[in-house]
């Protein structure tokens, strides 16, 4: 299948809308490639809408085959195909942001990466095992950074900044971008702080503790001595020094009272370093490039069970390091990439128990085994070719090695987990005529475990302690898709149903104990298998050339089985839901956006769902909300921004969220640029 939305913002928060299909140039082939000729499923979010929100992930909301889950303000995962967590691979300009520490719950890492260095947001919707490996299993979102370019031989600048306030979350935010360069060198320097009150929600309530604090700096340096060639170094940092966990703090679904007295992310950071060279026509003629990568994540956590007189200290980091080659090539008929790539991930853990009556302190079994590492090593090789006037075919393999190392710890031994898998997929692109097109994919792919899978200890959402399992096996995933798009004159659309089978999958498994707090002890195993279905669709029409609408919508269904059980739906699998937007712009100095967000009710719940204290076991209630937004131009430099969210104030949640989303929310933007 294949369906492609474009989303492509006006400058400063503005809901996002599309460009046409044939105008994308797109990187889900790990080479730049025009979307018509990408057989998977890709939504584009573009990075001017990215840079208006708070967080990249809350830019991931109601788009063709994402859906957003939170759990707590100042983080967001996103869910694709109806998987999320580490089921999901996350990329920064092709380096995996999946760590050794990845959970197969929604995780928060993305939310980390900083929103001013985005050029834009691709996901890839599906299997494309051959090119990205392990956890691509729902399917793959890479963030493209922003790299300034400049077309003279003299030194140019230009600029942005912006300040920002909200009255939903009281939040107040500045940013500022400043490139610096000419045609041969070029330097960005970016900066963002966020700072975040407790969320008003549409019952009048703020929920308390809810506020956050985010800082953030981009560096960058490019050089391009020559055409086609290029030397780079970025750098990235993002860190949030206090950020509550929601759901343990106040009571959820069943509960009376919340599972936590304290729960806080202290801090949640993230530092990355590559270094990267490009040579359009380099050896044999090919297109080459590489990579050296590195990034830290820090994961430490504040934590003290409901009224227990012990808080727990925990410092938990990942150390990944990356160095990727490849080269590719394309003639009239045959385009191609080889590459290869490693990764090595170490990861240190250590955990403190503080009375806070005495202040005497204990060391504890750590989170993770401390000094555990992931190394991965892998070959791929993907082809296009174009056969007669309208078929293109596209085919890939991948040879990939993970190994994990769990050091000796007090309750678990030593244990070397390695595996070894071959990967692939198959896609197909028919031009109907100029205007349209057939798509279809098919791919195989795996999940090998992590060391969060093997070897994590402690509290898990939904009231659960977690505890090692060393000897778990890799996931695997057989997944199809076929679709339709069509690109006329004045209006486009596009349609995939897809189908996946996911099998040997890992669960957590309640074990029948359960802790002195009261929380059930699970473990994780290889006892699951979960099929999901779906359609994905977008209708865009332009009624003039100064308004235009659109309507997406994704249905997503899952039914799953655990190894001595009967067949149930699946875990957290989105409802229906959709947008439906309108833009009118007649060129002036102004224009105004329209929207409206929907979800159906999800009341097919697994056993897990109903457990879990943040869903209602009832089932989570459908809901629909709208906004607007006036941007004005003033002058050649000044923008204002005027939005108001969720205007009828609905009181709703998001399936699968810790917290109940932002009430009636008006913010105002004021931005300058420099040219």
């Amino acid at each position: 299948m294949l369906a492609i939305l474009t989303a492509a913002a006006y400058p400063v928060l503005v809901e996002a809308a599309t460009t046409p299909i044939d105008e994308v140039t797109v990187t889900v082939k790990r080479r730049l490639a025009s979307a018509s000729d990408v057989s998977s499923a890709v939504t584009i979010v573009d990075g001017s809408f990215v840079q208006g929100q708070k967080l990249t992930t809350d830019a991931l909301a109601a788009n063709v085959g994402t859906f957003l889950q939170q759990t707590t303000p100042g983080q967001g995962a996103a869910i694709v195909r109806g998987l999320y967590g580490s089921s999901v691979l996350h990329l920064v300009d092709n380096i995996r942001l999946n760590n050794a520490i990845f959970r197969s719950a929604p995780t928060q890492y993305l939310a980390l990466v900083p929103t001013v260095a985005i050029e834009r947001l691709e996901i890839l919707r599906g299997t494309s095992a051959s090119l990205y490996g392990s956890d691509a299993v729902g399917g793959a979102i890479e963030v493209v950074t922003r790299v300034p370019e400049f077309d003279s031989a003299d030194t140019q600048y230009r600029g942005n900044a912006s300040i920002a306030f909200d009255s939903g979350e009281l939040a107040k935010r500045a940013n500022a971008t400043l490139d610096l360069g000419s045609q041969n060198f070029a330097a960005s320097l970016s900066g963002d702080y966020l700072k975040v009150g407790d969320r008003r929600t549409g019952s009048g309530e703020r929920i308390k503790p809810t506020a956050y604090e985010s800082k953030a700096l981009r560096v960058l340096l490019n050089s391009t001595p020559e055409a086609g060639k290029s030397w780079l170094l970025d750098m990235h940092f993002l860190d949030q020094p206090e950020t509550p966990r929601v759901d343990e703090l106040v009571p959820g679904f069943g509960q009376d009272e919340p599972s936590s007295s304290e729960y806080l992310f202290a801090p949640n950071q993230r530092i990355f370093a590559r270094a990267g060279h490009t040579n359009a026509s380099g050896l044999l003629g090919l297109d080459w490039s590489a990579d050296l990568a590195w990034q830290r994540v820090v994961d430490d956590r504040i934590s003290r069970e409901f009224q227990a007189s012990e808080r727990l200290l925990e410092s938990n980091r990942s150390d990944l390091y990356a160095a990727i080659l490849s080269a590719a090539g394309k003639t009239d008929s045959l385009d191609w990439i080889v590459g290869a790539e490693i990764y090595h991930d170490r990861v240190r853990s250590a955990r403190t128990a503080v009375d806070i009556d005495t202040l005497q302190s204990q060391e504890r079994t750590p989170r993770f085994p401390d000094g555990s590492t992931l190394q991965q090593a892998a070959l791929y090789l993907h082809i296009d070719r174009h056969i007669a006037d309208r078929h293109t075919l596209s085919a890939g393999v991948r040879f990939s090695y993970v190994e994990v190392e769990l050091p000796v710890t007090s309750i678990s031994a030593a244990t070397s987990n390695g595996v070894s898998d071959t990967s692939g997929d198959l896609g197909w692109i028919y031009e109907l005529n100029e205007t349209s097109q057939l798509v279809a994919n098919v791919g195989y792919g795996f999940r090998a475990p992590n060391v969060f899978d093997l070897g994590a200890l402690g509290n898990r959402p939904g009231n659960r302690f977690n505890v090692p399992n060393t000897g778990l096996e890799s996931e695997h995933v057989l997944q199809g898709d076929f679709g339709a798009r069509i690109q006329k004159e004045y209006w486009n659309a596009e349609i995939v149903v897809f189908a996946l089978d996911y099998d040997d999958r890992i669960t957590s498994a309640l074990t029948g104990d359960v802790t002195a707090e009261g929380r059930d002890i699970v473990q994780s195993v290889n006892a699951a298998r979960s099929s999901v279905q779906g359609i994905e669709a977008r209708l865009e029409f332009a009624f003039a050339d100064t308004l235009t609408a659109a309507v997406s919508m994704n249905v997503v269904r899952g039914e799953q089985q655990v190894t001595g059980g009967q067949m149930e739906p699946a875990d957290r699998i989105p409802p229906v839901n959709g947008k439906i937007e309108l833009a009118y712009d007649a060129g002036g100095d102004w224009r105004l956006d329209a929207w409206a967000r929907f979800a159906a009710v999800q009341d097919r719940l697994s056993a897990r769902d109903i457990r879990d204290n943040r869903i209602n076991p009832e089932g989570t209630p459908g809901w629909g909300i709208i906004g607007i937004q006036m941007i004005r131009d003033i002058g050649d430099a000044w923008q204002l921004s005027l939005r108001g969210e969720n205007l009828l104030d609905k009181r709703y949640r998001m399936h699968g969220s810790g917290l109940d989303s932002v009430g009636r929310n008006l913010s105002v933007t004021i931005g300058k640029s420099w040219l």
